[in-house]
């Protein structure tokens, strides 16, 4: 009767152990999985974020894993498609059994995913998008770095215009939720100094030709445009405004700020500016730390490095630093434990000081400034003090 007992005690046990087993996560394994463009409109940046992360990831296993367990990382291809991107989570979630879903891609990509993790009490980690979104409402398995391209246009927009004396500012935004974004963001810091635009001007998404739109803000004598703009529009505007001996000051947000604005449009974009945290990481980079990191990843992967691939990698090493906190036991609820407690370091690429609590799982909403100049993004304004404070503190 005693070893019947026992026997119905250790299954009983066994049980529990069982049904309280973390998926994505096994003695020697942690299983992750992150969701790409790796064939779609922006492939480039996807390979770029892929490469990024793996890098690290490599890394980690080389030094012994996490507390024992080596990363594994699961890349699923969304072709930029929101509902291809349900059936890549649907995967890694369901056949794949990830822990985690990291650095995923593109803001209408992560929204259309987000159910399928939650309901399986999976995190959402640091999607590579700006949108408010992917931390607004809170909840609490969503983790953004921040800032958004509100924030970042909030914030640099009348420092700029402050700095360049500017008396009348237009917009050009893509008319959809990322131009509005941008837009209202603008909006929102020129009402802290007293102004506001004087004229706002949109384009359809796939737009090529921007020389009404141009001659519009031409016409009104803007002397400062915002610009909601990825890179083909980017290009366009900016490239038909010189054309036009048309030369105000050009700002944009991070989803602007890439190596392709000036490989691609050349010369006539220099004096472009674009809001960033962390930055392209040149293999003749004057600082030494970032131009070793961009000589190891071309080493690696036959290629240079682009800011797509510290974004990747900086998720990764984001994500091993609160696992390794979160200790030997890493479950969702002991990660996110140790990530509403965690201040994350700026690291090499100069991205800031990332905090993040309880109620606050947004790192940062501050941004700071590059420019183009001679066919190369430069730092040229660094993260406003009278911001950084509140950020933390939040």
């Amino acid at each position: 009767m005693r070893f019947k007992s026992t026997v119905l005690v250790a299954a009983l046990a066994l049980s529990a152990t069982l049904a309280s087993a973390q998926q994505g996560v096994s003695k020697d394994t942690i299983t992750l999985g992150s969701i790409q463009d790796l064939s779609g409109p922006i492939a480039g940046f996807g390979k770029q974020a892929r490469l990024g992360m793996q890098l690290r990831v490599d890394e980690i296993n080389e030094q012994g894993g996490i507390n024992g367990r080596k990363v594994r990382i699961i890349f699923e291809d969304s072709a930029y498609d929101p509902k291809k991107a349900v059936l890549a989570a649907q995967k890694l979630v369901n056949q794949d059994k990830i822990f985690m879903m990291l650095g995923h891609l593109g803001t209408a990509q992560n929204l259309a995913a987000m159910p399928v993790l939650f309901e399986k009490n999976i995190v959402n980690f640091l999607p590579i998008t700006s949108s408010r979104e992917m931390y607004e409402p809170f909840h609490r398995l969503k983790y953004a770095y921040g800032p958004s391209y509100f924030d970042q246009m909030r914030t640099s927009t009348p420092r700029l215009v402050k700095e360049k004396g500017a008396k009348k500012v237009c917009a050009l935004y893509q008319d959809d939720e990322f131009g509005l974004e941008v837009l209202r963001g603008a909006e929102a810091g020129l009402k802290s100094i007293g102004m506001d635009f004087v004229e706002k001007t949109s384009y359809k998404r796939g737009a090529t030709d921007f020389s009404s739109q141009v001659a519009r803000m031409q016409s009104s004598g803007c002397d400062f445009i915002a610009m909601g703009t990825i890179i083909r529009e980017t290009i366009g505007a900016i490239g038909t405004a010189r054309k036009m001996g048309y030369n105000p000051v050009f700002l944009g947000s991070n989803a602007a700020y890439t190596d392709l604005i000036h490989r691609l449009g050349g010369p006539a974009m220099n004096g472009f500016y674009a809001t960033n945290t962390a930055q392209n990481p040149y293999l003749d980079e004057a600082s030494q730390p970032i131009r070793f990191w961009a000589n190891k990843y071309k080493t690696k992967f036959n290629e240079d490095p682009t800011v797509l691939s510290t974004y990747g990698y900086i998720f990764v090493d984001t994500f091993a630093k609160a696992a390794t906190k979160a200790g030997v036991n890493l479950n969702t609820e002991t990660f996110i434990k140790a990530m509403d407690s965690m201040t994350v370091p700026p690291d090499i690429f100069g991205s800031p000081q990332g905090t993040f609590s309880p109620t606050k799982h947004a790192g940062t909403e501050v941004s700071r400034l590059s420019q183009i100049q001679d066919g190369k993004w430069r730092v040229v304004s660094d993260y406003p003090e009278e911001n950084a404070a509140p950020a933390a503190k939040k």
